[in-house]
């Protein structure tokens, strides 16, 4: 009698066991992510560390991952997919002017969220392509000027503790390697900074610097919830649990409206 008893207690946390695996695997997803990733021989290292990554968070936060490599799909029905649009180290330009216009309708009407990495300041004409000048003032009206070639390490100080993208991030955080890029001017007076880079810690040290140096901002004159991450250059990055934290809190928050 005691070995069918304790049959029938296994048999029940059995079923219960595959009820919750079967309900888990089916379950919705809370929401879809478009990534845009340059797959470029500079950038090729990061972009396939961050598509590594994100599969995973996808995994263990229940949403999708689709991802291309230019904007040529992109249009109204395409976007319409998509509950945040992840720039990953994809400049402003090689965009079509109708991508340009349903990605500015996507921003501008908060059919999404977006964050945006690195590449995606390099503001100028490049490759012969003029400057956005929606995406300039998306960006904070800011011009590249130069940057870092030689890469350095630095230590990022939190100007926003209370936003939900700096979320467990320590007050002060420390970058291993980046190529830091100068601006024309400070973005700081069209946006909202959540946290800058100290210029003094650069180590090794550069002659390369702006003085006010924003690297992590959100444009609040949109109606997209939207985040800026200027690191984003080298697969070292996914060492750093501060990283991985900004880049969680990121999606958690610009994905939802």
């Amino acid at each position: 009698m005691k070995k069918i008893y304790l049959l029938c207690v296994c048999s029940v946390f059995l079923m219960m066991s595959l009820s919750r695996a079967w309900a888990q695997k089916n379950k919705s997803p809370k929401f879809k992510v478009i990534v845009m990733a340059e797959m470029g021989d500079r950038h090729r290292p990061y972009v396939d560390a961050a598509l590594a990554w994100l599969e995973g968070e996808a995994k263990t936060k229940n949403f999708t991952v689709d991802h291309i490599e230019n904007a040529e799909k992109i249009n109204d029905a395409f976007l319409s997919q998509y509950q945040l649009f992840i720039q990953l180290n994809y400049p402003p330009y090689m965009w079509s002017d109708s991508a340009k216009a349903s990605f500015e309708r996507y921003i501008n009407e908060g059919r999404g969220g977006w964050i945006g990495f690195h590449h995606a300041t390099l503001l100028g004409e490049f490759d012969g392509y003029a400057m956005w000048p929606w995406f300039h003032q998306f960006m904070g009206s800011i011009r590249f000027k130069n940057y870092i070639a030689t890469f350095v390490s630095a230590t990022a100080n939190v100007e926003d503790k209370k936003h939900p993208v700096m979320k467990n991030i320590p007050a002060k955080f420390f970058i291993e390697k980046e190529e830091f890029y100068t601006y024309d001017a400070s973005p700081r007076p069209n946006v909202h900074v959540l946290a800058s880079v100290d210029e003094s810690t650069y180590a090794p040290n550069s002659d390369v610097k702006m003085g006010d140096h924003p690297i992590v901002w959100t444009n609040t004159k949109v109606k997209a919830r939207n985040v800026y991450i200027f690191m984003g250059h080298d697969p070292v990055l996914f060492n750093s649990k501060d990283y991985k934290t900004l880049f969680s809190n990121a999606i958690a928050w610009a994905s939802q409206k």
